[in-house]
């Protein structure tokens, strides 16, 4: 039974999805801590360095966001919730949504200091990774 679990295990990571967190190449940083990304996704931390900056979200239930916030931000949705209304009255907002992962690549493209994440597989040499989960 032991062989067939460690096989599965071994398949699941093999074949598992990466995500990288990236932001415009214009920005002079390196890479992140966790910790520093999820300040920077839960709006505790506002700039890098000089650089303002800009988190970006999928919308819903897509399965990168669900790792992103399980994985990252170590917040199930329920208590994920709970924080954004807690902020809510403090003034402080969630980050800004986009549809799909292909629209938050062209945001972070395009608009200086926005930083979000898309699967590995879509990372090329107009963007910079930050941090990979």
């Amino acid at each position: 039974m032991k062989p067939i679990l460690l096989l599965f295990i071994f398949v699941s990571t093999l074949f598992a999805t990466q995500y990288s967190v990236i932001i415009s190449k214009k920005v002079d940083v390196g890479t992140l801590s966790a910790q520093q990304v999820r300040d920077i996704f839960l709006q505790k931390r506002h700039s890098l360095g000089n650089q303002k900056i800009i988190p970006l979200n999928l919308v819903g239930q897509e399965p990168s966001r669900i790792a992103f916030e399980t994985d990252v931000l170590g917040m199930g949705r329920d208590r994920l919730n709970t924080y954004w209304i807690k902020q809510h009255f403090q003034g402080i907002t969630p980050p800004i949504t986009q549809p799909s992962h292909e629209s938050i690549k062209a945001f972070v493209q395009n608009v200086e200091g926005a930083i979000g994440y898309i699967p590995s597989s879509m990372v090329d040499n107009s963007v910079k990774v930050l941090y990979e989960f």
